[in-house]
């Protein structure tokens, strides 16, 4: 028997993927004690189960001993297996060491995560150097990829649409989500300069003048991207952008931002957000009999 158990604000995605599967619900108990530190409480009987905790890790600094103490419970208690369901996967950014001293955090958090489940199931982690996640996890993953759904969403709602990468490296994304829509793409040429100074450049789009921009990516962050691109959309009278990405990260003011230049603003609930219309219920229910 499998057993999903959310961690706190992964609630309403763990229902929809009990719906989905022959899985049952868990539940967890959490609260910080006085001087900050974790109280845990599995709410629900383990033993002999396959126990699949759902925990989007967008900022993880703030739940990572909260999983990992979940994860050590469970096993403790005589779970058959002790399994991670991360929509979102964090700290995948920093693959390199770009200057010396510098912490190749990706490498170190697959470890402390291999260290505590058996499993891994996620959704399109940003690899950038990387050509999979075994290269630094030492347990089983699997990924998913939501450019079908991507391409479904603009299939049913938007007319004549040009799918719309921000940078080369996109680009094979974007071919399959506009190939799944039956949609033309281009993509753009970004450059960055630091974490929300961005510069991208269009190029002639005469071509698809009659057609509804579609700005897509996999994480929005900072938001300069699709900001600076739906801008440089605009100076050329194009019409406002949908703009569409699976993970809504969203620092700051920037769905507010993004929002004044955008027609509609759409991403998946990898990570629990306003602008979620997309769900991944259906690519996680997948791994459950």
């Amino acid at each position: 028997m499998r057993l999903i158990v959310p961690l706190p604000g992964n609630e309403i995605l763990a229902a929809a993927i009990v719906g989905q599967t022959s899985a049952e619900l868990g539940a967890i108990e959490t609260r910080r004690f006085p001087d900050e530190e974790t109280y845990l409480r599995l709410a629900c009987d383990v033993a002999g189960k396959d126990v699949d905790f759902l925990c989007t890790t967008a900022r993880p600094d703030n739940q990572f001993l909260s999983l990992v103490f979940a994860a050590e419970t469970a096993r403790e208690l005589g779970a058959k297996s002790v399994n991670l369901l991360a929509p979102y996967l964090a700290y995948m950014r920093q693959d390199k060491r770009f200057k010396d001293g510098e912490s190749v955090s990706s490498v170190y958090f697959a470890r402390l995560l291999s260290d505590s489940f058996d499993s891994l199931v996620t959704v399109d982690p940003h690899l950038h150097r990387r050509r999979d996640l075994g290269e630094i996890f030492s347990i089983p993953t699997r990924v998913e990829h939501a450019a079908p759904l991507l391409a479904d969403w603009i299939e049913r709602n938007v007319e004549r649409p040009l799918v719309i990468g921000p940078d080369s490296e996109s680009e094979q994304w974007v071919a399959a989500v506009a190939q799944a829509a039956g949609a033309p793409y281009v993509v753009l040429n970004k450059q960055r300069f630091g974490d929300r100074n961005v510069a991208i450049a269009v190029p002639d789009m005469t071509p698809w003048r009659d057609h509804r921009p579609v700005l897509i990516d996999d994480i929005v962050s900072s938001g300069r991207t699709m900001i600076e691109a739906a801008s440089q959309l605009s100076a050329r009278d194009f019409a406002k952008p949908y703009c569409l990405a699976v993970h809504a990260l969203f620092a700051e003011d920037s769905y507010q931002r993004l929002l004044d230049c955008a027609e509609q603003v759409v991403t998946a609930d990898t990570v629990p957000h306003a602008s979620n219309a997309i769900s991944v219920a259906p690519l996680i229910a997948k791994s459950f009999p």
